[in-house]
């Protein structure tokens, strides 16, 4: 069984941001990177687990973006895929990344597509279902848990309020989410063994992008706090009332 893990490449959530050329770049300079969480803890992680369990699954990378994108597919690497393939490209539309990781998909024949529920940078969770749209694929979100027997996987997924259990047949696409897996860290002997997987580099298919983003803005800076003495109930009801519009 052939399983293909998408991750990419993420801005540290403690990286101060910040935009250039009037707004309309993201400002890499100074920036951490790392593996989009949801990519790395539940669906590598899901994915290291199921190969545990049976040997024979195989697990192969993907993630779409330049050179600098290489030491975090290593990463990966290191924490159980077999192999990776980057799609030397970038991009900041859904509908094309999600195009070039189906163009893989279709020449690697795999069972199983996992991917983050979503990214931490754009948060579209657009990519999941773009894939399986574009294969042709049933498509399962959100997944907390994640089974296999043979060839029919039990997922249960969020709902508001509440969850479902589905059964499908393989190959199908799936978005996971907090539950579906536990957090791992490389090893010793996962970061050398890391250093001679293969990793194969491909050139992007003429795909068209369908939107382009026209500006950035942070959000407005937090306002002090206003303490309020704990007898004055009064003046509180009238901050509460005529400023936060709480009440």
């Amino acid at each position: 069984m052939k399983v293909l893990v998408c991750i990419s490449k993420t801005p540290d959530t403690t990286s101060k941001i910040a935009f250039k050329n009037n707004n309309t770049q993201f400002e890499e300079a100074g920036v951490q990177w790392i593996i989009n969480p949801y990519d790395e803890w539940y669906a590598l992680v899901r994915a290291i687990e199921l190969k545990e369990k049976d040997a024979s699954i195989t697990i192969h990378l993907v993630t779409v973006g330049g050179a600098d994108a290489d030491p975090i597919i290593r990463k990966a690497l290191a924490l159980g895929g077999d192999e990776a393939i980057r799609v030397n490209t970038t991009g900041d539309d859904s509908f094309y990344i999600a195009s070039q990781i189906a163009d893989v998909a279709k020449q690697g024949g795999y069972d199983l597509i996992l991917t983050g529920k979503e990214t931490i940078d754009y948060n579209s969770s657009a990519i999941g279902g773009a894939i399986a749209g574009l294969l042709d694929l049933p498509f399962v979100s959100l997944a907390t848990k994640f089974d296999l027997n043979g060839t029919v996987a039990t997922i249960t997924r969020e709902l508001e309020g509440g969850e479902e259990t589905e059964e499908v047949s393989l190959p199908v696409v799936v978005s996971c989410a907090k539950g579906v897996a536990e957090q791992r860290i490389p090893n010793m002997r996962g970061i050398m063994a890391a250093r001679t997987k293969p990793l194969k580099v491909v050139e992007p298919a003429a795909v068209d992008a369908l939107t382009h983003i026209v500006s950035y803005e942070l959000p407005p800076a937090k306002a002090g706090v206003k303490l309020v003495a704990a007898d004055n109930v009064a003046e509180l009801v009238r901050l509460l009332h005529e400023e936060a519009k709480a009440i």
